[in-house]
Formats: structure tokens, sequence, C-alpha cells
């Protein structure tokens, strides 16, 4: 499926198109860390795969759009800026929501966190087909070979 987003740094059109989503589970049992059982929600996700999209379609990896979306009981006690220094690449954006589950320890003393996580990678395939049309292989600018 292919939508079109608002870029926000160039303010024009991204006709964005999901290539994999991914799905995680994160806990923070001792602590009551929002952000750590985020951060591990997160890596749940991502270090049971491996994918290779971008080289499949002849994207750099930098060129991924990683929509990272976060579920806990609190989410105001998440730090998404913290959260972003995971990912190795690509252009992720963090959106926590309410989610998740506290449960509570037997002992009345806190609850354990549970964060799920859903991570989204698409690219914009508009700008990819543009720029391989712009430089087909044996060609030069003018087109001729």
């Amino acid at each position: 499926m292919v939508r079109l987003f608002r870029d926000r740094k160039s303010g024009g059109n991204v006709a964005k198109t999901r290539m994999v989503t991914q799905f995680g589970m994160g806990t923070s049992i001792r602590s009551q860390n929002y952000t750590e059982a985020a951060a591990r929600g997160i890596r749940d996700a991502l270090w049971h795969n491996s994918l290779n999209v971008a080289d499949a379609f002849g994207f750099p990896k930098e060129a991924m759009l990683i929509e990272v979306e976060i579920g806990v009981q609190q989410p105001d006690k998440v730090d998404s800026d913290a959260l972003l220094g995971i990912f190795p690449y690509g252009q992720p954006s963090v959106r926590v929501v309410k989610g998740g589950l506290d449960v509570a320890k037997p002992d009345g003393s806190g609850v354990s966190v549970i964060a799920n996580v859903a991570i989204i990678v698409s690219f914009d395939m508009a700008a990819a087909g543009a720029a391989s049309t712009s430089s087909a292989p044996g060609q030069s600018a003018g087109g001729q070979a």
C-alpha cells in the first residue's frame, strides 16, 4: 500500500510504502522503568530479524522510514528521545500511547511494566523511482550510452 505523507523536513509529499512490520515486548520487572521496558521491546522486535529490504531494493539503509509505536500504561514516563539511539540507521520516529500492562507485584511493592512495540519500516518509493530513472545503468546524464 502506498500512502502519501508530508515530509517534515522538505514539506513535500512522500509516497511511503510499508515493507515490514515487526512486533516486540519488553519488561521492567523490578525498577518500574517505562523507558527501559520500551527499549527492551524495541530490541525484541529488531534483534529477532535480519532484514535485507534496503539492499533488495537498492536503497541506502539511511532511507528507511521507521515508525515505532509503543504501548505502556504510563506513556508520559517514556523518554522517546532516549529510544532513538537504539536504531543503527534509518529515520526513526517514536509515538507512545496508552497500552501494555502494569502487573501488580504479589507483595504490593509496585508493578512490573510490560511494553508492547510495533515497528513499521517503509521507504519513499517515488523518490527511489525518480533517482533510478534519472541515472539508469550505462547511461550518462544526457541519456546516451
